[in-house]
């Protein structure tokens, strides 16, 4: 085996229940207990269960609606598909899912890694634009997983990679065979381009996370390459803490928007989910119907085979030991280990 691959993701619950909804959320609250003040760990998580009852109901009635989450599938489907193209390039690799909040856990993908007799292990989260509490999380959890098991494989990390450019050709292309499908104009004034981007606590980016500069700067070239100059960013914010978040919530962005029509494409994800089957689809498409707007939204192109392609790029200079630099990779910041690399930290 030249190498196993732990494609890391957020995971949601397999069925729409409290049993499985209640843990999985107390999981995400402990999980961003910083942003909160807690004396002891056993206030942590009384104040993590807490938040956890009282969204709980919400979000499965979400569920309820959007017939479960296809989550874990489409990222199984992708893990799938990047062994197939690692193959073709000539690579013996195994694939392997972790979940941070629901199962297989990050620690199951570690732990069947080392079952299979793996002596290089690369993490490789599936969240396109670098944050905090996602991509630097999953991979502490994934290498703290390893150490735990007292295991000592080669250990590469990769964050930050939303500049690969087929990845962002993949998604400007999607927007403009959605826009064309359904006989839609960018250029028409009355239709408004409206990217919408997972909000983040303010206090991430005050510990200099540049999650929200990730952003902007992937809106404006996916804006520049659709020949789009005049567009909305608005944030998903998950205001379950009283806590600043990114600003503008994309509520406010489609309240103000001066167009007849909006587009939404959601650029922090490349899966479908809770937070776009049903935040996106159902309550903000309402709100904006209840405005007179006609609501447009963007599919991920979570199956687009050029995926499969640019999840190979990333992982390529590890499998055959050749400089990650030639690929452009550099040094991360955001997670600032030896062995983690990244598309987005700046020249020196």
């Amino acid at each position: 085996m030249d190498g196993a691959i732990a494609l890391l993701n957020f995971g949601e619950p397999s069925e729409p229940t409290r049993e499985e909804v209640v843990p999985y959320l107390a999981r995400i609250f402990r999980n961003n207990a910083d942003l909160e003040e807690a004396d002891t760990e056993a206030e942590e998580r009384e104040r993590a269960r807490e938040l956890a009852e009282r969204r709980a109901p919400g979000l499965i009635e979400e569920y309820e609606e959007i017939g479960g989450s296809p989550l874990n599938e489409q990222a199984a489907g992708q893990a799938d598909r990047l062994r197939e193209e690692l193959a073709a390039r000539g690579y013996d690799v195994e694939t392997y899912l972790g979940m941070q909040f629901t199962e297989p856990f990050v620690s199951d993908a570690a732990d069947n890694a080392r079952a299979d007799g793996a002596e290089h292990l690369i993490g490789l989260p599936i969240y396109p634009l670098c944050g905090p509490s996602t991509t630097v999380d999953a991979l502490d959890d994934l290498q703290g997983a390893v150490e735990g098991a007292d295991w000592d494989p080669e250990f590469d990390a990769i964050t930050g990679w939303h500049r690969h450019p087929t990845y962002t050709r993949m998604r400007a292309e999607a927007i403009a065979d959605y826009v064309d499908a359904h006989g839609l104009d960018l250029a028409d004034p009355d239709t408004a381009l409206v990217f919408s981007a997972h909000g983040t606590p303010r206090h991430y980016l005050n510990e200099g996370s540049r999650y929200d500069t990730y952003v902007k700067e992937f809106t404006s070239t996916v804006a520049s390459m659709l020949g789009v100059d005049d567009y909305e960013l608005g944030y998903q914010n998950h205001e379950n803490r009283d806590i600043p978040w990114t600003e503008p919530d994309v509520e406010s962005v489609i309240e103000d928007v001066d167009a007849d029509r909006v587009v939404v494409d959601p650029v922090s994800f490349m899966h479908e989910q809770s937070e776009t089957l049903s935040e996106l689809d159902d309550e903000l498409r309402e709100e904006a119907e209840e405005r007179g707007l006609a609501f447009h939204r963007v599919p991920i192109p979570h199956d687009d085979d050029r995926f499969a392609e640019v999840l190979a790029d990333l992982v390529e200079p590890f499998l055959a030991d050749f400089d990650p630099a030639y690929y452009q990779f550099r040094q991360c910041e955001c997670r600032d280990e030896p062995g983690t690399m990244c598309l987005n930290a700046p020249s020196r």
